[in-house]
């Protein structure tokens, strides 16, 4: 995909944030959401702060973004990152339903700078059988309770 006239001024927005909050104690990771190529939605990054290890830059602005919105759906918007984001900040913008993502640096410059984004995509890519931390299905009489809920909700929202 072809990037777009503003790409490299929000790309330098996205490495601002991460520096300053390296700066500020955190780490060097940056996300900014903008809507329709020119306003800012959101931005941030909040790991260390609020000790919390899903707070990475992508998932914080993200979600700050669909407050600043009012929704669930960010279409419209281009999520910039400082860095290629991780699994987890992918799949966030996969589901928020951003337009585009694009990001600065990749996971080896990460890497190299001592974070296992590389890590965690390469475990992704293998059996779970073969994972650190196991993740089973145990299946419970009615574990489709709630999807079967949800089905027969006349008023549910899509995603």
């Amino acid at each position: 995909m072809p990037s777009e006239p503003d790409d490299d001024a929000w790309l330098a927005r996205a490495v601002d944030v991460a520096t300053q909050n390296v700066a500020d104690g955190g780490g060097p990771f940056g996300a900014v959401v903008v809507r329709a190529g020119a306003e800012v939605v959101a931005e941030g990054n909040r790991v260390t702060r609020d000790l919390d290890p899903t707070a990475h830059a992508e998932v914080v602005a993200i979600r700050a973004a669909c407050r600043a919105l009012n929704t669930f759906s960010l279409a419209g918007t281009t999520l910039y990152a400082s860095c290629e984001p991780c699994p987890l900040c992918l799949s966030a913008a996969l589901w928020a339903r951003v337009d585009r993502v694009v990001f600065a640096a990749n996971r080896h410059d990460a890497d190299r700078a001592g974070f296992d984004d590389r890590e965690f995509y390469e475990l992704l890519a293998r059996d779970r059988s073969t994972w650190p931390s196991p993740v089973v299905e145990h299946r419970i009489p009615r574990a489709d309770a709630p999807f079967e809920a949800w089905r027969a909700l006349p008023s549910r929202d899509q995603y």
